[in-house]
């Protein structure tokens, strides 16, 4: 008895310091009271039912609010079934993550879905039931537990922004329910919708045109943003926030660390607007903050907000009313991508000085490559400033990654390609990128080491970054594109499976052969984690820079942190360079060699890379 009074006194004390603002923000959006005590229970209740090995972890992570910003992190993202068949699968192959140095995962949609209607698993038919192949609520329990022992975070999806037109509620407003029709975005006639269309961009206009669909067994017309088979929620309706955000803390009661918002920008409808980033969605993002802080304060939320850095920063809230722990470095991926295509770093190092002159308590994640295409949203401004225009320069992007253009080695296919427009993005894996795929399919020895040597150098620069480093299952081996989507009638006409192949186990297990291509690259990959989370220079919250190296093809970025100063040197050219820093303040020693130096007029060879420490 008196570990409950414990226990729920901490819960009373959480919601006494969160009760009014919450209350606040609800009213200003709902003005319901009835609605609002109703989710003050409810979360009363999800507190209950929370594990005592849950709140402990809480408390642990309350007491250091920064768990997540050390410089340990390095996270995996990966389709459950391409990566070990199930959950149970998944918690055999923890082991090969803890060796991999991985302690943050991201499990790709689960969720119950329809077959061929789901977008990937975006199109959720129920929130609290997991895809049968996949397993089931206590399969992910299970993992989650298994997970903490080891010290991994697990990361989920949550899509808040629409149901699967199979969702419960979905089925009965099909049927004709008012109840349930008022959760969604229902018309009678086409009026309404034609007002709509005027103001919001289409996200998919060549293979799902148009912001709505017609029901004509019903009559009327649906709001489906993305794909006729995903209707938008109606968030203006409080029944909607209560029962998502019931479902949010279901799911984090199962053990959940890292909640990532699926299309968080697009949560607010309003006519007369683009229904893109409207103040109410930080109304709504602000309360899921206030709502994990009382009952799941351990829990960390990552947006999903595909925009620049400095456009996306109103999602971290402000110092006093957070929203986001983390968000995404969507622009810097891309233009990573056009830097190996252009071996010009300048365009990089502008966004990276960007994202360095934000304020350090904002935590970015950063990829090489995620389960998506590649857009080329770029800075086109700054690069038509260098005679590059838009359409041309993203016809040299696919043509190069395709291995058409620029002396590339890439290997690679075009998605959601416009005749029209001439605009298409890219698909492709990082090995395949690098050209792992070409030289293994020429066998040629030269070329393999070139490619190998390209895909750690991308590494090693993604690791400087400042944020938290995640990679894509598969690339820390070099895995290559799988063609054999092709085959499957419900994958071939999306190009983005060419890089969400099953994860090749024979081939995971020649890593420990330093003489395989899979080997050669684990090595040094797993030398780059080993020294990232021993040097705390390389800590989330270090100060971070760029420095001018006088060659267009290396990027210098500068860390430092209680005393402690890395320059990273990354040459994007396949040809020697030399980075003419001068940084003649003492002696540096290349953690990866052991070799010392002045960090001055450095010779950099061919796609090679120093990580180079003051040591006096």
């Amino acid at each position: 008895m008196k570990q409950r009074e414990k226990t729920d006194k901490i819960f009373q004390d959480r919601m006494a310091k969160k009760t009014d603002e919450l209350r606040w923000l609800y009213m200003e959006l709902y003005g319901n009271d009835s609605m609002f005590f109703e989710l003050c229970d409810q979360l009363h209740r999800f507190y209950e039912e929370r594990s005592s090995t849950l709140k402990a972890l809480d408390q642990k992570r309350e007491a250091d609010p920064g768990w997540y910003k050390k410089n340990d992190m390095l996270g995996m993202m990966f389709y459950i079934d391409n990566f070990a068949g199930n959950m149970k699968g998944v918690e055999s192959k923890l082991d090969y993550l803890e060796k991999n140095n991985v302690n943050y995962i991201h499990l790709m949609p689960f969720l119950d879905t329809p077959k061929g209607r789901s977008d990937g698993g975006y199109a959720v038919a129920d929130f609290r039931k997991v895809q049968e192949n996949l397993g089931t609520m206590d399969d992910l329990e299970a993992l989650a537990g298994a997970c903490h022992k080891k010290g991994i975070s697990l990361c989920m999806d949550f899509v808040m922004n629409h149901t699967s037109e199979d969702h419960e509620w979905a089925k009965k407003a099909r049927q004709g329910d008012g109840e349930y029709m008022s959760r969604y975005f229902f018309y009678d006639n086409p009026y309404i919708p034609s007002l709509y269309e005027k103001t919001v961009p289409q996200v998919f206009p060549t293979t799902a045109p148009g912001n709505f669909t017609w029901l004509p067994e019903i009559g009327h017309y649906v709001m489906t943003t993305f794909y006729p088979y995903q209707w938008d929620l109606n968030y203006g309706n409080p029944r909607v926030f209560n029962e998502m955000m019931y479902n949010f803390l279901f799911l984090a009661n199962k053990g959940i660390d890292v909640i990532r918002i699926d299309a968080v920008p697009y949560i607010w409808k309003e006519l007369n607007t683009p229904c893109r980033n409207l103040p109410q969605v930080h109304t709504i993002v602000r309360m899921m903050r206030l709502i994990s802080e009382i009952v799941c304060p351990g829990v960390i939320l990552l947006g999903e907000v595909v925009m620049e850095p400095e456009k996306v920063v109103p999602y971290f809230g402000t110092v006093e009313k957070p929203e986001c722990h983390m968000l995404y470095n969507v622009t810097t991926m891309a233009t990573t991508w056009h830097t190996v295509a252009t071996r010009d770093v300048r365009l990089l190092k502008k966004q990276l000085d960007i994202v360095n002159g934000l304020p350090k308590d904002y935590v970015f994640l950063n990829y090489l490559r995620c389960h998506d295409d590649i857009g080329w949203g770029l800075d086109y401004a700054t690069l038509q400033q260098e005679g590059i225009e838009e359409r041309s320069h993203k016809k040299y992007l696919n043509d190069y990654f395709q291995g058409f253009a620029g002396e590339s080695n890439s290997r690679g296919v075009l998605y959601n390609e416009d005749p029209v427009t001439g605009d298409a993005r890219f698909c492709g894996t990082t090995a395949s990128m690098c050209g792992i795929e070409k030289a293994g399919f020429e066998k040629n020895k030269a070329a393999m080491e070139k490619a190998i040597q390209m895909d750690v150098m991308l590494h090693a620069y993604m690791f400087m970054q400042s944020g938290i480093p995640v990679i894509y299952s598969g690339d820390e081996i070099g895995q290559v594109n799988d063609y054999s989507y092709k085959n499957d009638p419900d994958k071939a006409p999306d190009s983005r499976y060419i890089h969400r192949g099953a994860m090749n186990w024979e081939r995971a297990a020649m890593s420990s052969n330093a003489r395989t291509v899979e080997g050669k690259l684990n090595k040094r990959l797993l030398q780059l984690e080993k020294i990232r989370k021993t040097e705390k220079a390389f800590m989330t919250n270090a100060d971070t820079w760029t420095v001018d190296t006088w060659d267009n093809s290396i990027l210098c970025i500068g860390r430092y942190y209680e005393g402690d100063k890395i320059y990273g040197l990354f040459n994007f050219s396949e040809y020697d360079k030399t980075a003419w820093i001068n940084e003649r303040d003492g002696i540096y020693k290349d953690l990866i060699t052991g070799q010392e130096m002045e960090a001055a007029g450095v010779n950099v060879p061919a796609y090679g890379f120093f990580w180079l420490k003051k040591i006096n």
